[in-house]
């Protein structure tokens, strides 16, 4: 920090498992990956290459290792595992995975249908060898699950290995835990914060009015997902409560 503001929110430190920043990259260039980690590198504790951008983006290795060496994991994004499943390619996954030496996997079925027990079993397989994310929700607009089944899902994934569950919501923000104008489901996430620990999910959040609801009802140190490289310090200040957003919030 380059000065001091007292009686900030306290956010947990650097590796953290909770208040964590999971961000999206859909494409960026090596150069603009350098840019974003001398920025935003102190405030992202790992990024997600989107759904199955890895498959086109040139100079993979490079960009990963940059990541890396930043002290930044990156995983796949959970479309390009059911791109393999759903070919019959798990194996040839599990090849990539060992290939580019991931230490994270995310497991979803939100663009293809799969027997839960199935989805579960591949969670049980991958989290002997790797750390699993898990992602809970349909990409599909039309699909809106009942909150009983969203805590039993996300419930079940836990018990499988999942590390921690996503609560699915696209990068637009518009699916699963939001309604199709971004609005945030609310009485969904109230029944899933009975059963579900909180520190075990992490809420997609890519628009701003999402970060800034799930930060008043949890606090600075809910984990939130989706979130664009040019909008890292944004969220942070969001969570310190120095964005007028949050800013009456931690007085």
């Amino acid at each position: 920090m380059n000065y001091q503001i007292n009686n900030l929110p306290k956010r947990v430190a650097k590796p953290r498992s909770s208040g964590i920043t999971m961000v999206m990259d859909k494409g960026l260039s090596l150069r603009q990956v350098e840019d974003f980690v001398e920025v935003g590198g102190p405030y992202t504790d790992i990024v997600k290459l989107g759904w199955a951008t890895s498959y086109l983006t040139p100079n993979l290795d490079e960009k990963i290792k940059i990541y890396r060496e930043a002290g930044i994991p990156v995983y796949f994004g959970g479309t390009l595992f059911e791109a393999f499943i759903v070919r019959n390619q798990f194996e040839d996954y599990c090849r990539i995975l060992d290939k580019y030496k991931m230490e994270y996997v995310e497991v979803s079925d939100g663009s293809i249908e799969i027997e839960h027990d199935i989805k579960c079993e591949y969670i049980r397989k991958l989290s002997k060898q790797i750390t699993v994310i898990s992602e809970v929700g349909s990409k599909d607009v039309q699909k809106i699950f009942a909150p009983y089944k969203w805590i039993k899902l996300m419930q079940a994934e836990i018990e499988a290995g999942s590390w921690k569950v996503i609560a699915e919501a696209r990068e637009s923000g518009n699916v699963g835990i939001y309604r199709d104008s971004g609005e945030v489901r609310q009485g969904l996430v109230d029944e899933i914060l009975t059963q579900i620990p909180e520190e075990t999910i992490i809420w997609e959040a890519p628009q701003k009015a999402q970060q800034v609801w799930f930060i008043k009802l949890i606090g600075a140190n809910v984990s939130l997902g989706n979130i664009a490289p040019a909008d890292v310090i944004p969220l942070e200040t969001l969570r310190l409560g120095i964005r007028s957003d949050t800013f009456d919030h931690f007085l």
